[in-house]
């Protein structure tokens, strides 16, 4: 596969490239788009709390006839509940005995504070509700904070990851690959679904143009080659099935 796994610090390893099910809403129709990604390849997808549609996830998996651990589950806490009910409410949801990475959703969840969150984050670690923990949204100083007290280190840190926020983003992915934490990227599409028009638009034709690609794939290419974990979505079927082929094209 282009999109090979990454190895975390705690010897698991994670999909480098996850379906990602924010803005998917529920019901029937979010089955289907998961079930649409699961066959067209995709095998590690990417829900929260806070997206109301772990259900459907769960679903989906349990409809693709997928064997539990041929698929990766990424969820996130989003202060619905406690985190101790929380991960419970996410397990059953997703019709899964344990989610293979657990996620912060944002620092401002970590009530009262970031080192009594982290550890509660561990005993659900080490309960085995979550093969790995993590985090998202954490910028540098909060990863420190995290660390300054932390038993079992965080193994990811989901941001926002696209060219135009590379200068502001790219020191947490930096200090992330120094301390071991991989870095997961959503959004990496922003500058042509929402920001078209920019400055990026002139350089990435000429890409396009060079590579005979289009630039979503330039895009994740271009992710990919930082080194971190890419969450992606689309309804459409080619469109996913483009994503999965960009892990082919070469950004040297």
């Amino acid at each position: 596969m282009p999109w090979d796994a990454i190895k975390l610090n705690d010897g698991t390893e994670i999909p480098s490239i996850a379906f990602g099910t924010w803005k998917l809403g529920n019901g029937q129709t979010t089955i289907d788009r998961v079930n649409q990604a699961l066959e067209v390849g995709f095998t590690h997808i990417d829900s929260a709390q806070v997206y109301r549609n772990e259900k459907e996830a769960g679903a989906a998996l349990r409809a693709s006839g997928l064997k539990r651990g041929d698929v990766y589950i990424t969820t996130k806490y989003s202060g619905r509940a406690d985190i101790e009910t929380s991960i419970r409410n996410s397990c059953d949801f997703l019709g899964v005995e344990y989610v293979d990475l657990y996620l912060i959703h944002g620092p401002d969840l970590a009530v009262p504070d970031i080192p009594t969150m982290w550890a509660k984050m561990e005993k659900i670690k080490e309960g085995g509700l979550a093969k790995s923990i993590g985090v998202s949204n954490f910028n540098v100083q909060e990863l420190r904070t995290l660390l300054a007290s932390a038993r079992i280190k965080p193994v990811a840190n989901q941001i926002l990851f696209h060219p135009y926020v590379l200068a502001h983003q790219a020191p947490i992915v930096a200090f992330g690959m120094r301390h071991g934490i991989v870095s997961e990227a959503y959004r990496v599409l922003i500058p042509i679904t929402r920001r078209s028009g920019g400055p990026l638009d002139a350089p990435l034709r000429g890409i396009c143009q060079r590579l005979g690609a289009e630039p979503e794939h330039v895009l994740l290419a271009w992710a990919k080659a930082k080194g971190v974990v890419i969450v992606t979505s689309s309804t459409k079927k080619e469109r996913l099935q483009g994503y999965l082929k960009a892990g082919d094209l070469g950004m040297s």
